[in-house]
C-alpha cells in the first residue's frame, strides 16, 4: 500500500502519544492545513481501508501489577493452528499469539505471551489453556528482565 504525504504525516502522528487536550488532533490539522473534521474523516477512511488497524492506549503492564510474564511455546499441528490460535487469543491474559516457522528439531510453533500478577496466576493460565486446547506439549519461557521494548515507527 502506498501512502501520500498527508497519510504518512497522520500515521507518524498516531504512532506517538496523543496530546492530552480536548482537541488532540488540532495540531495535526494545522500542520496539514486541514480542519479537525477532515483529519478525523481521513483517519476513519484509513481505518476502513486497513491502513490503520486501530487506535488504542498502551498499558504499561508492569506498572499495572502484571509483573509475571512468560512466552508459552506450544507444539500444535499446522491444521489446528488457526483454531487454537483464535482460542488462545480470546484469553485476556494473552497479549500476543503468533504461529511461527521454526527449525524442525524445535517443534514448538505457536507462541503466546501471557501476563499475570503472580506465578500461581501464570501457572493457572497455562493449565487452563492446555486443558481447553488439548495441547499437552508446551514450554513456559519466563521473562527475567526487559532489555528493550519500543513501539515501532514506520514513518
Amino acid at each position: 500500500m502506498k501512502y501520500d504525504n498527508a497519510e504518512k504525516t497522520i500515521i507518524e502522528f498516531l504512532q506517538g502519544d496523543l496530546p492530552l487536550t480536548s482537541h488532540p488532533y488540532a495540531g495535526l490539522a494545522a500542520q496539514l492545513g486541514w480542519s479537525e473534521q477532515e483529519v478525523l474523516m481521513k483517519i476513519e477512511q484509513m481505518l476502513n481501508d486497513g491502513a490503520i488497524r486501530r487506535i488504542s492506549a498502551v498499558l504499561r503492564h508492569q506498572r499495572a501489577g502484571f509483573t509475571v510474564n512468560a512466552m508459552i511455546a506450544w507444539k500444535v499441528d499446522e491444521d489446528e493452528a488457526d483454531r487454537i490460535g483464535e482460542m488462545f487469543s480470546s484469553f485476556t491474559a494473552v497479549s500476543h499469539c503468533y504461529l511461527r516457522d521454526v527449525p524442525e528439531n524445535f517443534g514448538y510453533n505457536l507462541f503466546t505471551m501471557v501476563h499475570a500478577h503472580n506465578e500461581d496466576e501464570l501457572k493457572k493460565s497455562a493449565e487452563t489453556m492446555s486443558s481447553i486446547s488439548g495441547l499437552k506439549d508446551f514450554q513456559v519461557i519466563r521473562s527475567i528482565k526487559e532489555l528493550k521494548k519500543i513501539s515501532i515507527s514506520y514513518f
